[in-house]
């Protein structure tokens, strides 16, 4: 078996993406109901028995709303930094490992992860590059600006996740009151379309054989959008982009290195 990851769904109303390799598999968040969650499952005809870890990257409810059920109903360790789990109620975990942000590699089975610390509203949040077999895969979403510690950690990836929130433009015409749209388009908040091209221009990225564009709002972005200021980066992206929706399952992405 190979390394391979898929989202279940990316955006404000929730999110989880499933990250295999080998005989390995991760659930990178839950921010579904469990009910939901295994729905989801069953569109891509996947079993959560066979999950062997939940990893969470931060508190906030569209991350982790159904940690705590499908751990339970599941039997499934979970693991995330201290700081998330003392800044959100996720019920009784059976089996919970607590790291440091800053505290180095994690190791679940066949995966090798490097946790990164992001600028973003929450306690101790953490985005992650996954390694199997020398391949690396980055997820990125949920930062308001990039340090140079996410670029020394996501450069050269294999395939990366990347949050493409909003469009500045229609974030200040948009519905959201002037408090939320300081949040969102803030320096703890998300990235825009222009700020994750920005950070493509800044690691190398000739390796991508997967740019996956995630976390845009409904509200705030468009597809298009997105699209065009990922395209604009390179022309090569062109052939290996790819970008999620909030309520469907993306199926697989293999990842090659």
């Amino acid at each position: 078996m190979g390394f391979r990851f898929a989202s279940l769904g990316s955006g404000s109303r929730g999110n989880a993406t499933l990250i295999e390799a080998g005989r390995t598999c991760v659930l990178l968040d839950c921010g579904f109901a469990a009910r939901e969650f295994v729905a989801r499952c069953e569109r891509l005809a996947f079993d959560p028995r066979d999950l062997t870890a939940i990893l969470v990257t931060h508190e906030h409810g569209d991350h982790m709303r159904g940690v705590g059920a499908v751990a339970r109903r599941f039997g499934i360790p979970v693991w995330m930094t201290q700081g998330t789990w003392r800044s959100a109620d996720f019920g009784t975990i059976a089996s919970l490992n607590l790291f440091a942000g800053h505290g180095g590699d994690l190791h679940i089975g066949e995966l090798r992860i490097t946790p990164v610390p992001v600028p973003h509203d929450a306690r101790e949040p953490t985005q992650f590059v996954f390694e199997h077999r020398g391949a690396r895969l980055g997820v990125l979403t949920d930062l308001g600006s990039i340090t140079r510690r996410v670029i020394e950690a996501f450069d050269g990836v294999d395939a990366l996740l990347l949050e493409c929130n909003h469009d500045p433009a229609m974030l200040r015409a948009g519905p959201y009151p002037p408090s939320l749209q300081a949040r969102v388009g803030g320096q703890y908040g998300h990235l825009n379309n222009a700020q994750a091209a920005d950070f493509l221009r800044r690691i190398d990225h000739a390796r991508l054989c997967h740019l996956v564009a995630a976390h845009l709002s409904e509200k705030n972005n468009s597809p298009d959008l997105a699209r065009r200021a990922l395209e604009a980066v390179s022309g090569e992206l062109r052939t290996c982009l790819s970008l999620l929706i909030q309520d469907e399952s993306s199926g697989w992405f293999a990842i090659t290195s």
